[in-house]
């Protein structure tokens, strides 16, 4: 066996061989620069927003880009704003300098970034040309920094405003231009850089040109749903629904505005969310969580919602200082944020909930909305929905699975009728210009509706939009009181768990309280559950509340209680629904009909799939060439 040295001797040879620690030295301007630089600028996207931000913080109603390789080669933003005189940039090229903070309420900024932030950082990794114009002088200044060194200065000819060139990007730093990516990439980084900052200032003429293609042409004064729309897909717009909420707060008044696509206008990723607080793009985990429980009960679990969310609220109520590129935020009353987004968005859906992302003809879409909803149950559906006391019934409807199951009869017709046949004496008085989604016609393999519409044939999936009848129906019949009732437990549950888990539960039991759960601290490591809500009494608490923690430590609030009810009362209204394949009569099929044209959110089923579909007139006779 081999003798090992010792390990003492081993750590003496170490030590002996390292250099005595050497002295504290104040680095060198030009590495600080570098360093500042690497916090700010690292690809030309981000050079670029700095850049952009800069022009319309100056007051730009005209900001015009150009890219060669992706930024890679070039990156020019030209402004219109209000200039710079020699002074001032000579100024402005400094570390912390600034014209936006009037005085060092720091907190109280209201532009996008700091000027003197950013011109330094870039100057010191890139060969940055800079040229300016105040308005109303006979000339402008011209002053070029080489990677930290000023090389020229002098006068300069341009328009009124600020022109800013950067080349040559990293090219002294070989270590960070090596983990740049293709020009390719770097320019798709660019141009969402370009159109989040677009959306914010529809009031802004911006161009964008990637070598000699011209690839953004905006002009100034558009309307908000307009400019959206148009850089993010010219069918938002007809698919979508325009939001303008407002909500008081301690400091002040809380304001969200934008559009939000439709449940059935959806995409397979997140990168068609675009969110905004104070005119800030952001990319902050509390406001998508927000849009995704909004959307909760009409969006399938692998598709995103496609929007444009502009919160405004008081500067002293959110910290844009958290991340060097201020695309993060933090917000003092997190919870009540994330509320107002959540219920501002649920109320501006309902608004389109009867729409689908399928095209319906705007006429009759327009004078459907229009007409008045009424809040009763139309007498055709009493055999449908009212076959049973809601009331009285209230603790069974609660439950899911096959207790649910047993009463499917009872919300809908039985299945030992005869198939369908002919319509009534009244269906037959009835035309389809009555109606919207027009009169049932037939049933295609007892699963899709065939109605004739005025303008086209509608084809209606019975299941899905069944599912979404029942959730709704469960709502408003007072599901909503039982599951915010508590059940409580005749021995309470200890739930034994993670000190840090049981502090952050104990800290939202307030909250919990007004769902029906009851929870309270039962020592260092454990939890007493002394009432479930009503809905999820049968529910297991250790899974919940283990649930409840979990999502408290990720988001930093108890988010997904309300959902987890809602979830129980869908998958209630999955199992109480008419299945697919199952044969309806006529007047069935009408009912169905018209109980969707009262509905709220009736476009797309609890999972996000549309529930019908039109095909005009023009399309069916396209297809027997009489078009």
């Amino acid at each position: 066996m081999a003798d090992f040295p010792p390990l003492a001797s081993n750590f003496q040879r170490l030590t002996a061989s390292l250099s005595p620690m050497p002295q504290i030295r104040r680095l060198p301007e030009s590495l600080i620069n570098r360093i500042a630089a690497g916090e700010v600028v690292e690809r030309p996207a981000a050079a670029l927003k700095e850049l952009v931000e800069n022009a319309i913080d100056s007051g730009a109603s005209r900001i015009d880009v150009k890219l060669v390789e992706g930024g890679l080669g070039l990156i020019e933003v030209t402004d219109d704003g209000c200039g710079m005189s020699a002074e001032e940039m000579a100024i402005a090229l400094e570390r912390h300098a600034t014209s936006k903070l009037p005085d060092e309420a720091i907190e109280q900024v209201t532009t996008l970034g700091f000027r003197g932030e950013a011109l330094p950082s870039i100057a010191s990794v890139a060969l940055l040309t800079l040229e300016s114009r105040v308005r109303g002088a006979d000339s402008g200044w011209r002053k070029v920094v080489d990677h930290g060194q000023l090389v020229e200065e002098g006068p300069a000819a341009l328009p009124p405003g600020t022109r800013v060139k950067v080349e040559q990007l990293f090219a002294k730093v070989p270590a960070r231009r090596k983990f740049l990516r293709t020009p390719r990439s770097e320019y798709a980084a660019c141009l969402d850089v370009v159109r989040r900052l677009a959306m914010a200032r529809p009031d802004v003429a911006i161009s964008l040109t990637h070598g000699e293609r011209r690839i953004l042409g905006l002009q100034a004064g558009e309307a908000l749903a307009d400019r959206v729309s148009g850089i993010i897909a010219r069918e938002l717009k007809d698919n979508s629904v325009a939001i303008d909420a407002v909500r008081e707060s301690p400091s002040g008044v809380m304001r969200l505005s934008g559009i939000a696509g439709l449940p059935t206008y959806n995409r397979g990723i997140a990168d068609h969310q675009y969110l905004f607080v104070n005119g800030r793009p952001v990319k902050d985990r509390l406001l998508v969580g927000a849009v995704r429980g909004a959307y909760a009960d009409m969006l399938a679990r692998d598709r995103h919602a496609v929007l444009a969310l502009f919160l405004e609220l008081p500067p002293e109520d959110v910290d844009v200082n958290v991340h060097p590129a201020k695309t993060e935020v933090r917000f003092r009353d997190a919870n009540g944020v994330r509320g107002f987004i959540v219920s501002g968005l649920r109320q501006a859906l309902a608004t389109g909930d009867r729409r689908s992302a399928q095209g319906p003809d705007r006429g009759a879409m327009e004078r459907w909305q229009q007409e008045p909803v009424r809040k009763e149950v139309a007498p055709a559906l009493r055999s449908i929905f009212e076959g049973r006391d809601w009331s009285a019934q209230q603790p069974r409807v609660s439950e899911a699975g096959q207790a649910w199951r047993a009463y499917e009869t009872d919300v809908m017709a039985r299945d030992d009728y005869a198939p369908q046949g002919r319509a009534s004496e009244q269906d037959e008085q009835v035309t389809p210009e009555d109606f919207p989604l027009g009169i049932a016609r037939g049933q295609v393999a007892n699963t899709y509706i065939v109605a004739e519409a005025a303008d086209g044939l509608v084809l209606v999936d019975q299941h899905a939009a069944h599912e979404r009848l029942v959730l709704e129906r469960l709502r408003a019949a007072g599901a909503g009181d039982a599951v915010a009732r508590s059940q409580a437990l005749l021995v309470p549950d200890v739930v034994e768990m993670d000190e840090v888990d049981c502090d952050r539960l104990e800290e939202a039991t307030e909250g919990f309280a007004k769902f029906g759960l009851v929870i309270e601290r039962f020592g260092p490591s454990a939890m007493l559950v002394r009432a479930m809500p009503h809905a999820l009494r049968k529910g297991d608490p250790q899974a919940l509340l283990t649930d409840l923690a979990d999502d408290i430590a990720k988001h930093g609030q108890a988010l997904l209680l309300e959902e987890k009810l809602e979830h129980v009362l869908a998958t209630m209204a999955c199992h109480g629904s008419v299945r697919a394949g199952r044969v309806l009569r006529v007047e069935e099929m009408n009912a169905l009909l018209r109980e969707m044209e009262r509905t709220p959110r009736s476009g797309q089923c609890n999972h996000g799939r549309p529930t019908w579909v039109k095909l005009s007139m023009e399309d069916v006779e396209k297809l027997f060439g009489r078009h």
